[in-house]
């Protein structure tokens, strides 16, 4: 494939290995010499989409009427006595 620079020493990049590779508007590209030619590397922007909810499935506990104090606790000790369960299967 085969593409004629432009006067501004752009090129195109064509559309099935823009399609093959999933490169998007926005994307970065990144280029560099490496003996006698040039490699590109396309890297994705930070996404703008909102992960609110994303942990929703892996949540068990709940915290009610910002008792943040409490639930802190009782998750320190739940860690503490599967700390203890795991180091107490070595002996």
């Amino acid at each position: 494939m085969a593409s004629i620079v432009g006067q501004k020493g752009q090129i195109v990049i064509n559309k099935d290995i823009r399609e093959r590779l999933g490169v998007k508007p926005g994307w970065i590209a990144l280029q560099r010499l490496v003996d006698g030619h040039v490699e590109l590397y396309f890297v994705p922007p930070e996404h703008d989409q909102s992960l609110k909810g994303s942990l929703a499935a892996h949540i068990t506990t709940g915290v009610s009427n910002g008792s943040w104090a409490e639930t802190r606790m009782r998750a320190w000790e739940t860690a503490a006595r599967r700390k203890e369960d795991l180091s107490g299967e070595d002996s």
